[in-house]
């Protein structure tokens, strides 16, 4: 199994940026910062460790903030001694962005312009949050301007840092009641000529969408009018949760119908017992019962056993099928019933769906035990 992320970010960090901050204030107590930061350090999550470290440097760097923060950002490209090329190697500069989101609240235009250089290193999509909050329309007229920044970090925060439902952060509740000031930002990033840029754009929509879904599917129908490419991809990625949700707005944007039809046929799901660690394949037939030509977005869900018996339906893609008049076309998927981080399986009887313009039928059924 795979080491956890975490162990990358252990004693080694707070070290690190002990290092970093001593190379330019020689007077930064190293051995108290280190006792105070590495205090409880082993038993915190990840995100709280750049939480704990934050603080710490806070007791011990200079109590005035704008001072302090000259010397964080002076410390940013120190030798730090960590191994390059580590998954979380952009996490040591965590604690600098949560340092200006706890104690830079009422200093508005330096932790702006921190939160400008800090994205370059780590993603001010948390730190920008607080910011939002307690002054709205200062950062959102910021923002506004780093919509056209050169540095795509700097625009890519603009669209993360405004998402409703960012994962890892609290909600914006604000933004989930009146999406209208993130969709001005968005909107200016929809044609952004970074990739990195636009799938950020189609995450806050998607976001946008789980409270409206309505204004989701108008958003959609209104950047799909002449969409370059790049613009109709981002459109389609916004969609993918409210396309598996089978909301008509959402598939009559992408020019699906609100129910195909279609008969299915020749389903398989196998093997009819399987283990976890195994593999399943599943495929059936789709055929187009009219003389009409048809779209079908075809996906499929397996109704997973969870801890407590009860079940859940995860929704795998499948693809689009463009079918002529009374067409058939075979359609089908392996899908890995390996342990996983963000899955873990349990014994019983799992339940297989066909899901078609987002409308369900039954393909078959597995029972998944523990072992052969």
């Amino acid at each position: 199994m795979a080491e956890p992320l975490i162990t990358q970010y252990g004693p080694d960090v707070p070290q690190a940026i002990a290092r970093m901050v001593s190379a330019v204030h020689p007077r930064f107590p190293v051995d108290a910062f280190l006792h105070d930061a590495l205090t409880g350090y082993d038993a915190l999550a990840l995100m709280p460790r750049g939480k704990h470290i934050a603080r710490a440097l806070h007791r011990h760097l200079p109590q005035d903030y704008a001072t302090a923060l000259r010397i964080l950002l002076g410390s940013l490209d120190q030798p730090h001694g960590r191994v390059p090329g580590l998954s979380l190697a952009s996490f040591l500069y965590l604690p600098h962005t949560v340092f200006v989101a706890e104690f830079g609240l009422d200093h508005f235009e330096p932790s702006m312009q921190a939160q400008h250089v800090l994205t370059q290193y780590f993603t001010a999509e948390f730190s920008i949050r607080p910011f939002l909050q307690r002054h709205p329309e200062a950062t959102l007229a910021r923002l506004a301007e780093w919509t056209r920044d050169p540095s795509e970090h700097v625009r890519r925060l603009v669209s993360e840092g405004t998402r409703p439902r960012l994962p890892w952060a609290s909600r914006l509740p604000a933004f989930q009641r009146d999406p209208a000031p993130v969709l001005a930002l968005l909107d200016r990033l929809k044609d952004d000529e970074a990739l990195y840029v636009r799938r950020s754009v189609a995450n806050n929509l998607n976001d946008i969408g789980k409270d409206h879904p309505d204004l989701l599917a108008q958003t959609a129908q209104s950047w799909l009018r002449d969409a370059t490419p790049e613009r109709r991809w981002t459109v389609q990625h916004a969609l993918r949760s409210a396309l598996k949700r089978g909301e008509p707005g959402a598939l009559a944007a992408l020019g699906f119908g609100a129910s195909a039809e279609v008969r299915i046929g020749a389903s398989s799901v196998t093997p009819q017992r399987a283990v976890i660690g195994g593999a399943l394949n599943i495929a059936f037939d789709v055929t187009n019962t009219t003389a009409r030509p048809q779209r079908v977005l075809v996906d499929f869900a397996v109704h997973y056993v969870k801890a407590n018996g009860q079940s859940r339906a995860k929704v795998f893609k499948l693809k689009t099928l463009d079918l002529a008049p009374h067409e058939t076309q075979r359609v089908g998927k392996r899908i890995s019933l390996a342990e996983m981080t963000t899955r873990k399986h349990y014994p019983g009887l799992h339940r297989v769906e066909a899901v078609l313009n987002g409308r369900s039928e039954a393909l078959g059924s597995f029972t998944l035990a523990a072992s052969a």
